[in-house]
């Protein structure tokens, strides 16, 4: 079968292989793809400023329907179509993190997508309780949204606790800050969405998905507008999502005394911020990193309500021969959220 791989370790040294297909053994389940999105990891993979274990198949975000079940597994799993938690590919399952099901701090950890084989393919094979069932109304568009969507509920429902009539910023339009929008604007929080000259196209999205506000920071200075936006009061909550050091900056001078900051996106790097905000302002800040499995039951609820819908984030979708194209388009932010499909 075709498939995206990583096939050596440095900068580039990406293609599509031919590689095998993968045997479903007694206690796994076969998954035929439908779609996969594209990750910021997966940039950086390219980069080679992640860590990856080539060769790997590359991506992580994705969707698709079972066909074909070991023989122990026991749930009839067939013909249903599912989203897949593949971060939690290769656990110890013995730490306090994997007990706790904060897996994601487990030293054994690897995922799906750099760690091992991903799903830029036709198949892939995983245990069944990594599977996680596609309510009949959600389309596996949407579904390969599930991944980055577990991170953004992870952020505004578990991490920050977001509250009904909250003032709340959002730096950094990319497909995870629209998708903290989007639980921010269902909960009830008026929403700013602060963007750079070159997101023009995502502050355009931000404003269809509900924002109460957006400003293109390369127009007009971010903090005075919001400081005229709230009555000189601040944001009660700030999401730096865009994981840079203005934005970082921004976020923490925008608050109010006494708010919260989260950190979800990756800065890559230390950087300065100013520190003496945290202390005059008396300010709790929480870093989001992905999820929990209790995160991704509670995303399937929010699915099966219906009333949080993501089809309007996808931009393009290509096929994996057109790779190119669709990283390039992601790293230009001249798209939102991009979906590759295997070869028919």
């Amino acid at each position: 079968m075709k498939a995206l791989v990583k096939y050596a370790i440095g900068v580039g040294n990406i293609d599509i292989r031919d590689m095998n297909e993968p045997a479903c053994g007694d206690d796994l389940v076969k998954i035929q793809i439908a779609y996969c999105g594209i990750c910021g990891t997966d940039l950086h993979i390219e980069k080679d400023l992640f860590p990856n274990y080539p060769p790997v198949i590359l991506g992580h975000e994705f969707s698709g329907t079972v066909v074909e079940a070991g023989k122990n597994v026991t749930k009839g799993w067939i013909g249903k179509r599912v989203t897949v938690l593949g971060a939690t590919a290769v656990t110890c399952g013995k730490c306090r993190y994997c007990q706790s099901g904060d897996f994601i701090f487990c030293n054994n950890r690897r995922g799906m997508g750099h760690g091992v084989n991903g799903a830029f393919t036709r198949y892939v094979v995983v245990r069944p309780d990594q599977l996680y069932e596609i309510p009949d109304s959600f389309s596996l568009e949407e579904a390969a949204l599930s991944e980055p969507f577990a991170a953004a509920v992870h952020a505004v429902t578990e991490i920050s606790k977001v509250h009904i009539g909250d003032t709340v910023l959002v730096s950094g339009p990319g497909p995870i800050g629209l998708l903290c929008l989007k639980l921010l604007a269902a909960e009830g929080a008026k929403t700013i969405v602060v963007g750079t000259a070159n997101d023009r196209l995502r502050l355009e999205a931000a404003n269809r998905a509900g924002a109460w506000l957006t400003i293109n920071a390369g127009e007009i200075d971010p903090l005075l507008a919001i400081q005229e936006a709230t009555l000189g009061k601040g944001v009660d909550n700030a999401f730096e999502c865009a994981g840079h050091p203005a934005s970082v900056d921004c976020c923490l001078r925008a608050l109010r005394p006494m708010g919260h900051h989260t950190q979800v996106g990756i800065c890559g790097k230390d950087i300065n911020f100013p520190i003496d905000q945290v202390f005059y302002k008396q300010l709790a800040i929480s870093g989001s990193i992905c999820y929990t499995a209790r995160t991704w039951e509670r995303m399937i609820n929010i699915f099966a309500e219906g009333k949080l819908r993501l089809a309007d984030l996808i931009s393009e979708k290509l096929s994996i021969f057109e790779w190119r194209k669709a990283f390039e388009l992601c790293a230009a932010k001249t798209a939102l959220k991009v979906l590759l499909h295997p070869e028919n």
